[in-house]
């Protein structure tokens, strides 16, 4: 199992609220981050990255965690989970 010190990140404000409100555990997000079932480039930024992957906690639900791979350490965007991936990933 992977802790937040195997991933440096900082969290944007607005990260921190929609974490905060859609009861997000930060594990996740850094379980996300490190052990991706897939990943994929920002269709409009291209210093962003989308990294998916099922939450077994969540009914295997689809967290899909928005951040910049350009910045030291990364910066989280976003978090949210992802209904259209549901059957896709």
């Amino acid at each position: 199992m992977t802790n937040a010190n195997d991933c440096p990140y900082t969290l944007t404000v607005h990260a921190q609220q929609v974490i905060a409100a859609r009861e997000i555990e930060v594990e996740w997000i850094v379980r996300v981050l490190t052990q991706p079932q897939r990943t994929e480039p920002d269709r409009e930024d291209s210093e962003l990255r989308h990294a998916l992957a099922r939450i077994a906690e969540k009914g295997n639900r689809v967290l899909r965690v928005v951040y910049n791979e350009t910045t030291i350490p990364w910066r989280i965007i976003t978090v949210y989970f992802d209904r259209t991936q549901k059957n896709k990933l």
